[in-house]
């Protein structure tokens, strides 16, 4: 009895599966290129983590598409953290200006835009009605900083107050938002801080505050990359941060953001580059000494 023949149901059922697996392997399948990775984007810590995420995740969202770059905000939990994290370089695109503290330089973090407008200043400021009516009258109070690693809500107003002979006990509040909400349930006779966040904060929270000392104007906050990322990536992302407001969805999402916060325009951002923060770099030089 036979068990099986050349042209058996078996048989043929098996020559037709390897000739269908052979024509396969003649089919040339198009390439997929691979995923562009996720790159992580630090915001130095001005404001709440929940504000400052409303106000970042939806402009990360538009660049990422508009660059093919995937940005995810990472938020660190204080000026002092922000500032740890980007002298270990764990940042690939940063929005600080930490990185030009000495200790951070080795990083290698280099500036692609900043914010369209004018500057930010250090203040000195107290409330509308606090007793203290001169910068003198702080000598030996209480006064609320962000933080060490500030700039001109720390290196900038301390070198203001120590050129004017004026001694105060700082109160390190974590961020920007920190120091004024210590101001405002005075616990502290008053706050070092960045002007354009404290007149944010006073328009969203109705406080009224009045200015002791103001230094002079500085560049505003940039964005800058880390060495690890590709030149094509840095460049996307510089290209599409730079053309958002020109955007007409982009420029609704800025606005957006912007209302949040109680920002005034102009919105968006410019190109900038390494050399416009050379007098950032010789004050926290200076400071450092």
């Amino acid at each position: 009895m036979k068990t099986g023949t050349a042209d058996s149901p078996a048989s043929r059922a098996l020559r037709r599966i390897a000739t269908g697996l052979a024509c396969l392997a003649l089919i040339s399948w198009p390439a997929v290129a691979p995923a562009s990775p996720e790159r992580s984007f630090g915001v130095v810590t001005q404001r709440s983590a929940v504000l400052t995420a409303r106000y970042w995740n939806p402009i990360l969202a538009w660049v990422s598409a508009r660059s093919g770059v995937e940005l995810r905000l990472r938020l660190p939990r204080s000026g002092a953290e922000a500032s740890e994290m980007v002298g270990r370089g764990e940042f690939d695109f940063v929005y600080t200006n930490h990185n030009f503290l000495p200790k951070n330089e080795p990083a290698g973090y280099r500036v692609i835009v900043r914010p369209r407008g004018n500057g930010i200043r250090g203040e000195v400021v107290v409330l509308d009605d606090a007793p203290v009516k001169s910068l003198g009258e702080l000598a030996g109070r209480e006064v609320a900083f962000p933080s060490r690693a500030a700039f001109v809500g720390y290196a900038v107003t301390m070198h203001g107050l120590e050129e004017a002979g004026v001694r105060v006990e700082p109160v390190f509040a974590g961020n920007q938002e920190g120091a004024m909400a210590q101001m405002k349930l005075r616990r502290v006779a008053a706050a070092s801080v960045n002007s354009q966040v404290m007149r944010e904060y006073a328009a969203r929270e109705g406080v009224g505050y009045r200015v002791l000392w103001r230094s002079g104007e500085f560049p505003d906050i940039p964005v800058s990359a880390h060495p690890r990322v590709s030149a094509s990536e840095v460049e996307t992302v510089r290209a599409a941060l730079a053309a958002m407001a020109d955007d007409a969805e982009g420029a609704r999402i800025l606005a957006a953001s912007a209302a949040l916060v109680k920002e005034r325009p102009p919105y968006g951002f410019e190109a900038s580059s390494e050399d416009e923060y050379a007098g950032v770099r010789a004050l926290y030089r200076g400071a450092a000494k």
